[in-house]
């Protein structure tokens, strides 16, 4: 088994674990640090939807609370006909944490895929050297 197929694997296990009662929307994420560690994510619902995380942040913050901060890939999977498509907030997560060349990619149902960039989801990002 290649790493990639593994990192999909862990991002579509990770959309049996989601907890979205009220969307029915599972996203899985795989979140791959530069040493190879893996962390997965996925979105967790509330009734006050302001409050619900996507999985993407959730591996990130995942990550980061273990003191990771250099990452390789990130892969994002749903239950899409087309590939997932990472939100706004998340794109930006993204930003803070990896290099605009890093790879993503986004995986939808039937084992469609997507390859792209952290900077391909969001050109003109808003990062440190802004402030």
């Amino acid at each position: 088994m290649t790493a990639k197929k593994e990192w999909i694997d862990v991002a579509v296990d990770a959309l049996n674990k989601a907890y979205v009662p009220y969307s029915h929307f599972p996203v899985g994420a795989c979140l791959v640090t530069k040493d190879g560690k893996i962390y997965q994510g996925l979105n967790i619902e509330n009734a006050s939807y302001g409050l619900s995380n996507c999985a993407e942040r959730t591996a990130f913050f995942k990550a980061v609370s273990e003191g990771e901060r250099e990452f390789s890939h990130l892969v994002i999977a749903g239950h899409t006909p087309q590939p997932i498509s990472p939100c706004g907030a998340c794109r930006q997560v993204m930003a803070e944490f990896c290099e605009p060349s890093m790879p993503v990619t986004l995986v939808g149902d039937n084992g469609v895929q997507k390859e792209i960039t952290v900077e391909g989801l969001l050109p003109y990002m808003f990062t440190d050297k802004d402030l």
